[in-house]
This record gives C-alpha cells, structure tokens and sequence, in this order.
C-alpha cells in the first residue's frame, strides 16, 4: 500500500511538471508522453498482484487509500500555492514557475484527470483479472495480467488525457500524441514485467497462504459493500 500510494502520488506530480520527447514516431505521430508515465504503471502491476493473490475487495481498499492520499497532496500543494512568496524565492523561481509546474496538481486538474481516470481504469483491470482468474480456475497468470491492462490501461489513458487538456493542464495540440504514447508505453511496461509479476505472486501467495478467487464477490466501488 505505501509504494502504491508513493507511486500514485510521484507519477502525478511528474505529470505536471514535464512532457518528454525522446524524438522518435509512428507513422508520423512523435512519440511524446506526460512524465508521469514512466512510474504510473506499476500502480497496474501492483493492482494486478493485489487482485490476484487477495481479491477484488482488498484491492479496492487500497484503490480508494491511494485517491485519499493523492486529494491530500492537492491540497497542501493548492495551500502552498496561495501563500505569499518570500523576495529571495520570488526573483529566482516566482509564482508563475509553481502554477506552470505544480499548478496542475494545486488547483486540481491533473488530481481530477487522474482520480477520474483511474477509477475506471483501476477498477475495469480489478474486476477482469479478478473474473478471468475464475474462468481460468487459476492457470494462465499472462493472459489475466496483460488482458485486464489492454482493457484497463485505455480507459484510464482516454480519460486522463481528454480531462486533463479541458482543464488547460495539457494543450489539445497533443492529445492524440500523449494518448497513443501513453497507451504504448503502459502496456509494453505491462508486458515487460510480467516475470516479475509472476514472481511476486507466487512468492505472496505461498507465504501468505492466500490465493483468492472472487466467485460470488459483487463488484463494488465503495469499501464496506461486498
């Protein structure tokens, strides 16, 4: 739960603060990603070890700590953002260099964007991977993993990206750009660490003594519901 929410937290101010281009394309279309990129799939890999060893239930609890703590961070960031600046800071740095990195995450686009976005995205990937591991009683760990990302980890991408460029976080210019980056790159990270992935299960689940299948869960949103 606490690299989860460390890693939730850090991809969404590396999100604010830069777009990368590492100066490559397909068919045309540059390759250019928000920075958060680069960490905010492993939150999908942590998901998928929740939900597989665990379950749905216990995967949602950490799900919903993650947002608790990344509205936290907004909110001291947004109270940072209205305190008066001190002279020394103002002639070197100023107000205007914290709106344009950090103005995304203190007035609350890129938090909204992301809290929107993974709720979908988070939860589609938890309740596929929780029912194919009953339609598959268990066996084919890859095929649960990297078909609940395709599905998870698009939705989550369509939604930010389209959220955060309304709210000015990102301009409209790149959006089919940072869209299909961002879906490339999460997946291809899906699918690199799926011997890792592999190893985390297994290790969990027999230390643990805990390997959970989801047969009569009814899949809520909100903890408390079962």
């Amino acid at each position: 739960m606490v690299i989860f929410v460390t890693v939730l937290i850090v991809s969404n101010i590396a999100s604010s603060a830069k777009i990368i281009d590492w100066g490559t394309s397909i068919f045309g279309l540059p390759l250019a990603f928000d920075a958060g990129t680069l960490l905010f799939p492993i939150s999908y890999i942590f998901g998928d070890v929740l939900t597989e060893v665990y379950g749905f239930r216990r995967s949602r609890r950490v799900i919903w700590v993650g947002f608790a703590a990344l509205a936290f961070t907004a909110l001291i960031l947004g109270l940072v953002r209205l305190m008066p600046g001190e002279s020394a800071w103002q002639s070197y740095a100023g107000q205007s260099a914290y709106d344009a990195i950090l103005g995304g995450i203190s007035s609350g686009g890129i938090v909204i964007a992301s809290l929107a976005a993974y709720l979908v995205g988070e939860f589609s990937n938890s309740v596929i991977l929780a029912k194919l591991k009953v339609f598959t009683a268990g066996r084919f760990l890859w095929v649960r993993t990297i078909g609940s990302t395709l599905v998870g980890e698009a939705l989550d991408t369509l939604i930010f990206v389209t959220i955060a460029s309304a709210l000015s976080v990102f301009p409209w210019q790149i959006w089919t750009t940072l869209v299909v980056s961002n879906y490339i790159f999460k997946v291809g990270i899906e699918a690199l660490m799926t011997p890792g992935t592999y190893w985390v299960v297994n290790r969990l689940k027999r230390v643990e003594n805990e390997d959970y299948f989801d047969k009569d869960t009814r899949f809520r949103f909100f903890p408390g519901s079962r």
